[in-house]
């Protein structure tokens, strides 16, 4: 009986492991391209899997740094607190994206990470992968990959709010969110929308009342449905051809 309850205690314990190597989004996240052998060496970092809360903090500004957090599950935000004591979105992120990156300059966290729904996330100790990018050059050099994309990230949410009229800057966004929900296999024209809508227009430099009038203008003209948080796109091109000052 007690052999019984060990051999299916070890068969959950192995079909609940949530590893790099056999982990569903390893494509989407650090490794992307390793061999089997160097992604055994890889699970050897991941010093903690923690679940988070909704609501709850992974880090807050001005914390230390010692890791950097891969997204296994849920959503997340980032935001600073300004000068005037308003929060401002400084990003969204989803499964299969990295957390922390922003703590590598200045050893300490420059903004805070916090849960939009309940969510699950790998850390990896920062000094350590350090050294095993050292030995790892697939590993190094994709690495120097994800933090290229955060800059250009960056670049074009500063386009946006240098650029951009109020219902392009929306249109960009929704499209933004479809890539990046299709590049984890799900639908591109149907999601949920976990960020309020007060929180989009912090991300967008945009007042709620005036991206309320936008997603209503969207439904009236036909290029999405939208019922509270879930959002159906229905005209793609159109979306696209407005972000791209063809309408």
């Amino acid at each position: 009986m007690a052999q019984t309850m060990q051999l299916n205690q070890d068969i959950t314990l192995s079909a609940i492991k949530t590893a790099c190597s056999n982990c569903n989004l390893r494509e989407l996240c650090l490794p992307l391209g390793l061999s089997l052998q160097e992604l055994e060496r890889l699970d050897d970092l991941i010093s903690t899997r923690r679940r988070i809360k909704r609501g709850e903090h992974l880090y807050r500004a001005g914390q230390q740094f010692d890791a950097i957090y891969a997204i296994r599950s849920g959503f997340f935000k980032t935001d600073v607190l300004l000068e005037d004591g308003r929060d401002q979105v400084t990003g969204f992120q989803m499964a299969g994206e990295l957390l922390g990156l922003d703590g590598i300059s200045t050893e300490h966290h420059t903004c805070n990470a916090i849960a939009l729904e309940d969510s699950e996330i790998c850390s990896i100790p920062f000094s350590r992968l350090e050294s095993l990018s050292r030995e790892i050059h697939t590993l190094q050099h994709h690495f120097h990959k994800v933090m290229s994309r955060e800059i250009v990230r960056d670049h074009g949410v500063m386009m946006l709010l240098g650029t951009m009229r109020a219902e392009e800057r929306l249109a960009a966004f929704l499209l933004n969110l479809s890539q990046r929900f299709t590049a984890r296999g799900f639908s591109h024209a149907e999601f949920y929308l976990r960020m309020t809508r007060e929180e989009i227009g912090s991300y967008l430099g945009l007042k709620l009342e005036t991206v309320s009038r936008a997603f209503s203008k969207f439904q009236e003209e036909g290029y999405i449905a939208v019922q509270q948080k879930h959002i159906r796109i229905l005209d793609v091109n159109g979306l696209k051809a407005l972000m791209n000052h063809r309408n």
